[in-house]
Order: structure tokens, then sequence, then C-alpha cells
């Protein structure tokens, strides 16, 4: 098949053969992604099917061939209770859901996964927001996870029309239901449309549109899942300080591919007060550190082209995500933090830490009678408490520490 490559040309810089991703390209995808008119890209509503189209169209642009079930599309259905208080399974209407998907054939042995979810929290209907209030607003998401859908129709772009003959093929994916659980993602690797045994590894973006140019942090999760990974990372590059974890296990849609035994790597540039929040808009993203992230991811990328496929390697599961909650003190982590305790970097209205007086930047380093040295720490303090519950947490204020009364 001969690609149509003009209008990807078009929309990327090329110099001495080698296209360079495009950042005004990047912003406009965004844009639309994350604009009024999408509502929220709420999983199973109109305005999903308009982001699914938006990125299939793209997809074509780039001469890429359809590797859905019908042509770009991949529909499954899923039942999700959008009522927590609602317990009649009966009751639950089957809803759909659509990734988008789109392939590159070089004729090789092996494939390359890249991915990202488009889905988002709607209206804020599912029960998934932090907003106090968040019935009917629009939660556009251009963060979570616009800017890593961006980021999938850049890279295609860019190995669509760049010059090298690559050793492996692509498959790039946009998925749909991250947020209701890593729907789409599962459903593709149980029923996959192409040969599982043939992918050499899985890129995945979610959330990597909030660089810091300070502190250029960027989070780089699964390094464990291939003992490739940490060499190949630091060989390629020069420009972040890179917090690493390696566990193939996370809150977003790598997991489903771990858990396939296919090597995983999850790109973030960090937790932001906006999450899950409808002030997670487009004027907030780094434009030019996404550039700077795709542009590593692309390095990262060519840096396998002359290895043999990745041997995948087992990692230890997250101690959270075995511990049940039955309360939360309404925080957001911040989970580049590397000092002790665990560092809130959001914090949302009208919950038990609002009212007990945390702020932005606290430390937290004791809940109740259990020390927090880090995130996981915290996870397992929060799970002894009940609704009703009356505590106190500790948190580092600049140098002083300060005792608050909790109620959950």
């Amino acid at each position: 098949m001969v690609r149509n490559i003009t209008l990807c040309v078009l929309a990327t810089l090329t110099l001495n053969g080698f296209t360079q991703t495009n950042e005004k390209q990047i912003k406009k995808d965004i844009t639309f992604l994350a604009s009024d008119k999408l509502k929220g890209r709420g999983t199973s509503t109109n305005e999903e099917k308009l982001a699914a189209d938006y990125i299939a169209k793209q997809f074509k642009s780039c001469g890429l061939s359809p590797k859905g079930s019908e042509d770009f599309y991949y529909q499954f259905t899923f039942k999700k209770n959008s009522n927590p208080h609602d317990t009649a399974t009966t009751s639950i209407p089957e809803r759909k859901g659509i990734n988008v998907i789109g392939y590159i054939d070089n004729k090789a042995e092996n494939t390359i996964v890249v991915g990202a979810h488009y889905d988002h929290l709607g209206l804020g209907h599912d029960h998934n927001s932090l907003d106090a209030n968040p019935e009917n607003k629009i939660h556009n998401g251009a963060d979570d996870n616009a800017s890593g859908t961006s980021g999938v129709l850049e890279l295609a772009r860019y190995f669509s029309s760049n010059k090298i003959k690559e050793n492996f093929n692509f498959l790039f994916i946009c998925f749909s239901g991250e947020e209701l659980g890593l729907l789409g993602s599962k459903k593709w690797c149980d029923n996959p449309t192409i040969d599982l045994t043939k992918i050499n590894y899985m890129i995945n973006m979610d959330m990597i549109g909030r660089l810091n140019d300070s502190t250029k942090k960027l989070l780089v999760y699964g390094v464990g899942t291939s003992p490739s990974w940490v060499p190949l990372l630091d060989k390629t590059n020069t420009y972040f300080s890179i917090k690493k974890d390696s566990s193939g296990i996370g809150p977003s849609d790598q997991t489903s591919f771990y858990l396939k035994d296919i090597p995983v790597l999850h790109f973030f540039t960090g937790q932001h007060s906006d999450y899950h929040k409808p002030t997670d808009d487009v004027e907030k993203i780094n434009v030019s550190g996404e550039k700077k992230v795709l542009d590593y991811i692309v390095e990262l990328i060519n840096a396998t082209n002359s290895l043999p496929r990745l041997a995948f390697s087992k990692t230890t599961a997250p101690v959270s995500t075995s511990t049940k909650w039955k309360v939360t003190m309404g925080v957001m982590p911040d989970y580049a933090f590397e000092g002790e305790g665990m560092r809130i970097d959001g914090v949302s209205d009208n919950k038990p830490a609002f009212k007990a007086g945390v702020k932005l930047g606290d430390v937290v380093i004791k809940l109740g009678e259990l020390n927090v040295k880090n995130v996981q720490d915290y996870m397992k303090a929060l799970s002894v408490f009940k609704k009703g519950d009356k505590t106190f947490v500790i948190v580092k204020r600049g140098s002083e520490n300060l005792s608050l009364e909790l109620e959950f």
C-alpha cells in the first residue's frame, strides 16, 4: 500500500530527512479535543464519538491502515453503574465504547503499540470527579487525556512520514472507557485485532501536558517490565529529571498490556490540582514541554530499532492495588515528591482535608497513629478508617509540624 503522507508532511517539520514533532499541531489537537464542543468526551456520549471521528480522520490522513473491528473503530459494550447507591444489577443499562486504531505495516515480525485514552469525565455524571459539585459541568480533560491523545496522533504523523526504515510495525490506539476502569484497553487485549505474541512493547501516555520547566520532572512507570528499559531511558535522556517506577501495574492502560506479559512504559508529567476537575483546560497545557516529551519517546523508540525483541519481566505490584478504602481525605498526592512523607498537590473543596485546614504543599507525615513516609504508607493508613471516624493528621508546613483534627 502506498501511504498518502502529504497531510502528515505538511503537519511536521523536516530536517536532514528526519521529521520532527510539531508543536502547533500538538496544540491544535488538544484544543479541539478539550473544547466545550466535545463536552468532556464522556464514554458512550455523542461527543466521544465526535472525538473518535476526529482521531480516525487524523489516522487516515497519515495513510495509516485501519485496524479496528470496523474500519478504524473497535466498538465494545459494557455495564457500569453510574449510581453508586443502586445495587440492583438488572437496572444497569448496557453502554458502548469505541477504541480508535491505526496501523503502519512495515512488513516486520514484531509491532510496537503506542496508546493513550481519549475519554474523560464528560459532564461529571459518573461520580469520578473531584469537583465539589460536578454535575453538568464540562470536564474538558486537556491534560487528562487530550495531551496523551495528541501525543499518539503526533507520533503517528512522525512514524508515517519519516524516512528511517523501522524494524517493527506500529499500532496506534486511542482507548475509550479508561476513566471507568481501563475498559477499552482490557476489551482490546482480550480480543485483539493483531497477534499479541507479536507485540514487542507498549508505550502509554497519560497526562503528559503539564511538564514543569523548572524541575523538568518526568515520571516513567513500568521500567521493571524489561531489563532493557533503564539503560535505554538513561542513554536517550539529555533533558529530563526522570523518576522511575518499576511496576507494570498502575492506574492507566499500560496495565492491560503488562497483564498479557508485554513490556510497557507509561509517561506522565505529574499530578496537579486540576485533576478530574472542570478546570483542566487547554490554557494550562505546556505545549513546548509536551513536544520535548514526545521527542524523547521518539528517541527511545528509535534506540530500540537495532535491538532484538525486548525481554519481558514480571514486577512486584504496588501495595495500593490491593488496599481497600471506605473513606477519602479529598487530597491529591504529589507522586513526583521524593522527600519523606506525602506531599499534597491538591485539596478538594468541602472534603475532610479541606475542612481540617490541610493546604496545598503540606506534607502528611502521620495519619492517626500510623506514620506516613510515602504514598503507600498513606494508602495503608487510610484503609483503617470508615465513614464517621474522627482522628488527626500531622502535616509538615514549612518548618512547622501541625496536628489537625480530621473527620471522615
